[in-house]
């Protein structure tokens, strides 16, 4: 459960920064956000901040949608036969739930392959279990167990990457040109890890 909860935890804050990095006037917005509610950058973020950061909850909402850590959810058995929407399910069949592919759903989501994290700003949709169109950690009995903490992870540790450092890409890398390919597994991750470059002051450092 430790490795399962800290390895999709890690997954998630990549591929939150790989998009932002990728679409860098969402990364603008989310950090006027931060300095706005944070203030300068010698403050750091805590638990208690989150509530101020809608857009950065927004972020991680449409990140998840895009990026499911775990893409086909627990594999589920149905206990009875049963008719779901004209297929019929007979009793002790394995059932896996597609989350990449509900979550990138063209009769659901408005430009669904688009990385838009205003589709949830205001949005009462949620990944709680109660919306079906949006279901990263599953739903039901089987949700994850690890949703409270696994979400409040990943939005510090974001937050605090984007609060102390301006982030660039390495060797003149443009952000249409990332390769924003993923690897399907237990677990969804980039097929090319990220690379990227924090900088504050004069400094920089690199970072994989």
């Amino acid at each position: 459960m430790y490795a399962a909860g800290s390895e999709t935890t890690a997954t998630t804050v990549e591929w939150a920064m790989a998009e932002l990095l990728h679409n860098p006037n969402k990364m603008a917005m989310a950090k006027q956000e931060l300095k706005e509610n944070i203030g300068s950058t010698m403050h750091t973020v805590e638990e208690t901040d989150l509530g101020r950061l809608p857009y950065l909850q927004a972020v991680v909402k449409e990140t998840l949608r895009l990026h499911p850590p775990v893409p086909l959810l627990l594999p589920h058995r149905a206990d009875v036969t049963v008719k779901v929407r004209g297929y019929v399910i007979p009793k002790h069949t394995q059932v896996l739930v597609n989350a990449w592919a509900i979550g990138r759903d063209v009769q659901v989501w408005e430009n669904p392959t688009a990385f838009i994290p205003e589709r949830f700003v205001g949005s009462n949709i949620n990944y709680k279990g109660r919306d079906f169109q949006y279901i990263p950690f599953g739903a039901g009995r089987r949700i994850c167990p690890g949703l409270p903490l696994g979400v409040r992870m990943v939005q510090i540790v974001l937050a605090s990457l984007l609060h102390s450092f301006d982030w660039e890409l390495p060797d003149g890398l443009k952000p249409e040109e990332m390769d924003m390919r993923d690897k399907f597994g237990v677990t969804l991750q980039k097929a090319v890890p990220l690379e990227a470059v924090p900088v504050k002051g004069e400094g920089s450092l690199r970072v994989e």
